[in-house]
């Protein structure tokens, strides 16, 4: 990778970010070696005790007469008396650096920067390419980094066909981190230190403190790895990371470990990990988390939610809900029909009890015409009185449907269902007619379907009532799936014969508005401000 956006002057000497890989000097590149040893100037990043990892790689390609640089950190994670806190040290410390390194420059000099790993990830060499770059001739040199080491020392891959690998820095909110890692296949956690309980933390609550290992020092004549759940967290220096391997490789491989004959001493440490594991499922017990998968975009699904699925053993639910849903090698789908919501609640529920984690998912929010009023109502029967169960919202389809179209439930609005499979039409015409008298805003869900059709003739006949001819319509299909369509019309030319399962409509109230735009597109919304009587 080369950089020379100013032409610098013809004397100049030239920059190089070299990486000098994990720590076993046999990893570093010909090319690398080849710079270090011909190099003017040596530079390399060093904590107050003078001590450089990167150095020490590459100490057996110095030569005598090279120039050394070592550019010490006025801090690391000591507190200081700058007048600028942390930031404003080290900040103070870049701009010294790079100064040094300008002069060597300026006078001729070639100035290699060594970097632990690779100079581009997470290294300190960035910071003096950001401030040198643009004004001298530089070049970076890619090292191996501690990543593909650590999957390297495991002897497992780190990802397999479409896999996805996640990099995040331990520094991050467990929280954060826990969302991270419950959306992605495989993932490296780098600078752990202090921030190992944080991590761990969110491994736990991502479902994937099992599946994960950690390596320290990766190469080196100090390496250690071991599994992440027997690590003393006292003992983790900053220079390690915690690895979630491939899970299809790592499928594969833990399925051979169970077809040889295990040494003794593996077959006792196999036996207190399941002894242990055995332990803490009886002692947490089952649960159930029915999960709201938003209305069909991936980018939907709320953090929360994919932590939910991640942690589950069982995924329960309507089979194009389930489909939605990507699986890990310990997790089993328990696909069923749309019209047994009593029967599905009661098997994730009878699963749970027999201590498994449960998720039962649902499309948009579980709690709006969905799967959660129906695995409490079977949880009131005194056989799962015991069982765990827990509510993770979703975006639904009413606010996804009104995002598209501008902002039509910006005033009072309600949410009525036209199905009545479980409650019968002359209900749903008076709450219908209620609310159309109290000019709401009304989001309609399951308007019709194959086999009813007469029952959103009758309401577009009972809000016409109610509402002049001219008022905003909006049909919302499959918002979020690969066949969305969202089209404004009026209450006086909407079709109902146009309408499926698939739909959900917004009826507008006296004062919601449709405009038309420069573009050609129509939005629409609803004032938040009300007329007076």
């Amino acid at each position: 990778m080369t950089s020379t956006p100013t032409p610098a002057p013809s004397t100049s000497g030239r920059l190089y970010g070299v990486g000098v890989g994990p720590g076993d000097p046999e990893l570093i590149t010909l090319k690398a070696a080849r710079l270090i040893e011909s190099a003017d100037v040596v530079a390399y990043h060093a904590a107050r005790h003078g001590r450089s990892n990167a150095r020490a790689i590459a100490a057996g390609l110095l030569r005598d007469g090279q120039i050394e640089e070592p550019l010490i950190y006025p801090v690391t994670t000591e507190t200081t008396d700058h007048p600028g806190g942390y930031q404003g040290a080290i900040d103070e410390f870049y701009a010294e650096a790079a100064g040094r390194l300008a002069a060597h420059l300026d006078a001729g000099r070639d100035v290699v920067v060594l970097a632990e790993g690779d100079p581009f990830f997470y290294g300190s060499y960035m910071h003096m390419h950001k401030r040198l770059a643009h004004r001298y001739p530089t070049e970076v040199v890619p090292g191996v980094t501690s990543v593909s080491a650590a999957s390297a020392v495991l002897g497992r891959p780190l990802m397999e066909r479409d896999e996805v690998l996640t990099v995040l820095p331990g520094t991050l909110p467990p929280a954060e981190l826990a969302a991270r890692l419950a959306g992605t296949d495989s993932a490296a956690i780098m600078k752990l230190g202090r921030t190992f309980d944080g991590v761990r933390e969110a491994l736990a609550k991502a479902g994937r403190l099992d599946d994960a290992w950690y390596v320290e020092r990766a190469t080196t004549d100090r390496e250690r790895h071991a599994r992440l759940t027997d690590v003393d967290p006292e003992s983790v220096p900053y220079f390690s990371l915690a690895l979630l391997p491939s899970p299809a490789a790592t499928a594969f491989v833990e399925g051979e470990e169970e077809n040889r004959a295990p040494t003794e001493e593996a077959a006792g440490a196999s036996a207190a990990r399941n002894e242990g594991a055995a332990h803490n499922e009886g002692a947490a017990g089952g649960s159930v988390t029915v999960v709201g998968l938003g209305p069909g975009d991936p980018l939907w699904l709320t953090p929360e939610a994919r932590a939910a699925l991640a942690k589950a053993d069982d995924l329960v639910g309507y089979l194009p809900y389930l489909e939605r849903v990507a699986t890990g090698p310990h997790q089993r789908k328990h696909p069923s029909d749309n019209r047994v919501e009593a029967e599905r609640a009661a098997f994730a529920l009878d699963l749970a009890k027999r201590g498994r984690r449960v998720a039962v998912v649902s499309s948009g929010d579980p709690g709006v015409f969905a799967m959660a009023a129906a695995v409490l109502e079977v949880s009131e029967d005194p056989q799962w009185k015991d069982v765990a169960v827990r509510v993770v919202p979703g975006l639904t389809a009413a606010q996804a449907v009104a995002s598209r179209a501008g902002a039509p439930l910006g005033h009072d609005f309600c949410v009525i269902s036209l199905s009545d499979r479980l409650k019968p039409w002359p209900v749903i015409a008076g709450r219908l007619g209620a609310a159309a008298a109290a000019d709401l805003v009304i989001a309609i869900y399951n308007p019709a379907s194959r086999t009813r059709r007469e029952q959103l003739v009758n309401a577009r006949e009972l809000l016409l009532e109610h509402r002049d001819a001219d008022t905003p319509v909006i049909v919302g299909r499959d918002v979020g799936g690969p066949q969305e369509s969202v089209r404004v019309t009026t209450l006086g030319e909407f079709d109902p014969a146009t309408v499926d399962m698939r739909c959900l409509l917004i009826i507008g109230s006296s004062q919601t508005r449709a405009v038309l735009r420069g573009d050609g597109s129509t939005f629409v919304y609803t004032p938040r401000h009300y007329p007076a009587e």
